[in-house]
């Protein structure tokens, strides 16, 4: 274990003999490790769009959100209301069109912050020629959207998403695939994630993962889950490997 301090902030993991730096691919998730929505676009648009479609009004409150995806979001929200799971599909596609028009129609109004470091983190990385794609629970519309709003979208060539896939093991599998097609088939492929399950899907697709506290989930709490990397935030990672280089 390699540690900048044993307590926050600034506390960085770093199993021994894992180069975080020099994977051939990398997969970002997009709120909490990249950015954080100050505003409530996205998270609205699907209690609205439930309405407007079914005109049944629901409620997110309980339901588990963060490190989730947006389809499995949506199937929570009916469950947790008491209806059947069949209740949503005869819509589902037209909710999630919903949910796409109303995040464009929002995007002006979008109110994102930058995760500390990211851009400098995503330079370094691209600087080793690494190939960097995101692996998100935000619908693909949504993802996109995001990071052309927070002036992040060029340094990324693909992602994994949940129009597709609402198992974040299933997307991040998917991304992950899509890593190896453009870095080569034995590419190495490291997840960047903010949850715990973040770090269950990397570890369900055999991969290695980069823990950051930037998100809901505290340092101590990701690194019960022994990730390869675990750090208070991207920033605190540069920070501790310019140290020791």
């Amino acid at each position: 274990m390699q540690n900048l301090s044993q307590n926050q902030p600034g506390s960085v993991h770093i199993e021994p003999g894992f180069r975080w730096d020099d994977q051939n691919a990398y997969l970002f998730d997009i709120d909490g490790t990249l950015l954080r929505s100050l505003d409530r676009i996205h998270f609205n648009s699907f209690a609205a769009s439930i309405s407007k479609v079914t005109g049944v009004d629901l409620s997110l409150a309980g339901v588990s959100i963060h490190g989730s995806t947006d389809t499995k979001i949506l199937r929570d929200a009916c469950e947790q209301s008491g209806r059947p799971a069949e209740w949503i599909e005869p819509h589902f596609e037209e909710i999630l069109e919903s949910m796409r028009q109303m995040v464009a129609d929002g995007r002006e109004q979008m109110d994102l912050l930058l995760m500390p470091a990211v851009k400098d983190t995503l330079r370094h990385l691209s600087e080793q020629g690494a190939v960097l794609g995101v692996a998100t629970g935000n619908l693909e519309a949504i993802g996109w959207i995001k990071l052309e709003e927070a002036g992040l979208r060029d340094w990324f060539r693909f992602g994994g998403f949940s129009d597709r896939f609402p198992v974040r093991q299933e997307l991040i599998g998917d991304a992950a695939r899509q890593a190896r097609a453009l870095a080569g088939g034995k590419a190495s492929v490291c997840v960047v994630g903010d949850t715990p399950r973040d770090i269950q899907a990397a570890r369900a697709n055999s991969l290695p993962v980069i823990a950051v506290a930037t998100g809901h989930y505290s340092y101590e709490a990701l690194m019960e889950l022994r990730p390869e990397v675990c750090a208070t935030s991207l920033s605190d990672l540069l920070e501790f490997t310019e140290a020791v280089s």
